[in-house]
């Protein structure tokens, strides 16, 4: 994939007007039309996996070009749009108490699909998998407030979330989707926009999977003992040098080495963890249940990101298993030109062009209508155009 230029996603105030709303959900909803007409529910799902086309989709409808609100002003206006037309794939959640409401829509949805309480589960893990990936195994300074799952009705599934970093005033937008990877638990992705980089703890990486085999290995150990060596390396890691090498007692499969040897100086993602009995029960909690994989360890309740970046100093400092610290925002891109289709509704690069906007309406409106009457004149004359689209918004 070939991408140039850039785009952050600022965090902006204010709101849509309500004749601008309007013709953006009829814009949309013409776009939507035809892309189903051609591509069918997976190919509308392919493309809102992709950060590229999802943001040249915000921008050609005329919201802000580098909002923070590209993500939930667009998502909703999609699953609006999708539900008006009703259509075979849904959108389920949005922005703040509305992704606490995603299993009860997901469930809903499938219903009206006709699709199987067993696939409504499935959809329900992925959309909390999800959910704990970018925040607990990708722990990037991005605080989630906005989720959404889109599905369709053979259960193929992208979900799209976005976390608010106050302290840099700007927003990170996550897409994962059914096709991107073979286990949620390791890159995921099929893209992340953002326009900054750092070093973060990034348990999804590849390189991290000997940490993540440590992490198991630890929850599935003696509560006290692993509390005790958090509160080890709580104290090793504030400068306070013990009188013995640790010892783990019986365990040989891990080769345990000295931290006093180690520049801790080069563990970025510390913080001090907090020895609290609360940690001490979720240990208990999480023993008691001795989960075998990743995900059942993430699903089980209360499990946040501060114990798994407790167990990952553990894997780090004691067992010689660091995880990455690489950030896995994909490639920068350049979403501006698509603004320049009908404006955008911060004046850049121009006020919206009203007149413009409900012409472009009306040609989609035309082509939807000739194709179910059976003429497919103006619809082979957009296929023509997409020869002229950039090629990393056309999977």
């Amino acid at each position: 994939m070939s991408l140039s230029g850039y785009a952050d996603l600022p965090l902006h105030s204010g709101h849509v007007p309500q004749w601008l709303a309007n013709l953006m959900k009829s814009l949309a909803k013409g776009i939507l039309k035809v892309l189903v007409m051609e591509f069918g529910y997976e190919g509308l799902l392919r493309r809102l996996s992709n950060p590229l086309w999802f943001q040249a989709f915000n921008n050609a409808i005329g919201m802000d070009w580098d909002s923070s609100g590209s993500t939930t002003v667009t998502t909703a206006i999609i699953k609006e749009v999708l539900n008006e037309l009703n259509l075979g794939v849904r959108i389920a959640g949005g922005k703040g108490k509305a992704a606490l409401e995603t299993p009860n829509e997901v469930l809903r949805y499938c219903e009206e699909l006709s699709m199987s309480t067993s696939v409504a589960n499935e959809l329900t893990r992925y959309s909390k998998l999800s959910a704990k990936v970018d925040t607990v195994l990708l722990q990037d300074g991005f605080t989630l407030y906005h989720h959404v799952i889109a599905f369709d009705e053979r259960g193929r599934w992208v979900v799209i979330q976005q976390g608010m970093n106050a302290d840099l005033k700007l927003a990170r937008r996550y897409h994962i989707a059914w096709y991107s990877s073979t286990t949620i638990h390791e890159e995921p992705h099929s893209g992340i926009s953002s326009d900054y980089k750092g070093v973060v703890l990034n348990l999804l990486d590849r390189e991290s999977r000997g940490c993540k085999d440590v992490i198991l290995d630890l929850v599935r150990d003696e509560p006290k003992k692993v509390f005790n060596m958090i509160t080890y390396v709580n104290r090793m890691l504030k400068g306070v040098r013990g009188l013995d090498e640790y010892s783990l007692g019986g365990r040989n499969t891990r080769n345990v080495g000295s931290i006093s040897r180690l520049d801790i100086r080069n563990i970025p993602y510390y913080r001090p963890v907090r020895l609290t009995q609360e940690l001490l029960f979720k240990l208990k909690n999480v023993y008691e249940v001795s989960p075998s994989t990743i995900e059942e360890l993430l699903l089980i309740p209360n499990v946040g990101g501060e114990l798994f970046r407790a167990l990952s100093l553990i894997s780090e400092l004691i067992y010689r298993e660091p995880p990455s610290l690489n950030d896995p925002v994909t490639h920068p891109y350049d979403p501006f030109k698509y603004s320049f289709i009908v404006g955008g509704k911060d004046g850049v690069p121009f006020p919206i062009k009203r007149e413009l906007m409900i012409s472009v309406i009306k040609e989609l409106e035309e082509v939807v209508k000739d194709s179910e009457l059976g003429s497919k004149e103006k619809l082979i004359l957009f296929r023509n155009l997409r020869k002229y689209a950039p090629q990393e918004l056309t999977p």
